[in-house]
């Protein structure tokens, strides 16, 4: 324990704090065999964790009796002494994940974070590529051989829908209906959703399918609608590397993530006045929490569009 802190407490207090560490230190064991988390990452839940524990003991209670009150009292205080939000907001991330701990571990049955809210914090805006620099980026491929026409196909697709990566690379050729021109998609927490192809798309992966898929298989057999070269399911490190080889190939100098397509296919929908819940659906997010990220800017830019509101309509 922190003596330094802990000189600053009565004995009563100082033996309030070494219970609650014993409470930190099983919850800190157990994240680390769950997780694997950084020493690092386990180092800042504890100092999180440690100063509100070292708070509690001054009202007579260790961390595991905390309620929603004292928690406020402590958010506010810090507030007051010129916490930053995304510090607070880190700090309340750390007392949730512990609480939740305790609830699994049956020590208390409430979590008094639940009806916290976490502070709003500025978030970085994704880089997003121009419309220009998707289609350089979709016509990197070279189309005439099958491993090429595949990463067009998959690009086209990534573009055209917003999927997640993880999403495109399990994708099977049961999850896509040509007749209704949509892909049927379980995401996040087991939600399904329902995505529109446009006709660009569509014609991409018929063709890919009819043709060049078959000879990346020949005589194997697989579900997944995009193989690697041995008939396999691919990665997100293998495509993400096919993405960054395209990138280069198509001189786009800009810092890409393996969601930048992603990104692109929602700010450019927005940008053509597409409507902010349609797009939030097509990502599948499960609230409007996490759009801000792909509106910021392109609400300012919005244009009065009539047409097509579809990226690869």
């Amino acid at each position: 324990m922190d003596t330094m802190a802990s000189s600053e407490l009565t004995q009563e207090q100082a033996e309030l704090v070494a219970r609650s560490e014993e409470l930190v230190d099983r919850f800190l064991d157990a994240i680390w065999m769950e997780r694997g988390l950084s020493q690092n990452t386990l180092g800042a839940y504890r100092a999180d964790l440690m100063t509100l524990c070292r708070e509690l003991a001054k009202s007579d209670k260790t961390i595991d009796q905390a309620d929603k009150a004292d928690l406020l009292d402590f958010i506010a205080g810090r507030v007051k002494g010129g916490a930053k939000p995304r510090s607070t907001a880190r700090q309340l991330s750390s007392f949730r994940r512990f609480f939740r701990y305790i609830m699994r571990e049956g020590m208390r049955k409430e979590d008094p974070t639940a009806e916290i809210e976490m502070p709003r914090i500025g978030r970085s805006l994704p880089k997003t590529l121009s419309e220009e620099e998707v289609d350089s980026l979709l016509n990197a491929p070279n189309t005439d051989e099958p491993l090429g026409h595949r990463d067009r196909a998959m690009l086209e697709l990534l573009y055209a829908t917003g999927l997640r990566v993880s999403e495109l690379i399990n994708l099977k050729q049961s999850q896509v209906n040509f007749n209704q021109g949509v892909l049927r998609i379980v995401g996040k927490g087991d939600r399904e959703r329902l995505i529109p192809l446009g006709e660009e798309s569509q014609r991409w992966l018929k063709d890919f399918i009819e043709g060049s898929r078959m000879e990346i298989l020949l005589e194997r057999q697989t579900d997944y609608l995009f193989p690697t070269r041995r008939g396999d399911r691919m990665t997100r490190q293998a495509f993400w590397h096919i993405i960054k080889r395209y990138a280069e190939k198509a001189s786009i100098r800009k810092k890409l993530s393996p969601h930048s397509l992603r990104h692109a296919f929602a700010t450019h929908l927005l940008n053509r006045g597409a409507d902010l819940r349609v797009v939030q659906l097509l990502l599948g997010h499960s609230d409007l929490s996490t759009s801000p990220l792909y509106t910021h800017d392109a609400r300012e830019r919005l244009k009065d569009l009539h047409g097509e509101h579809h990226p690869r309509g």
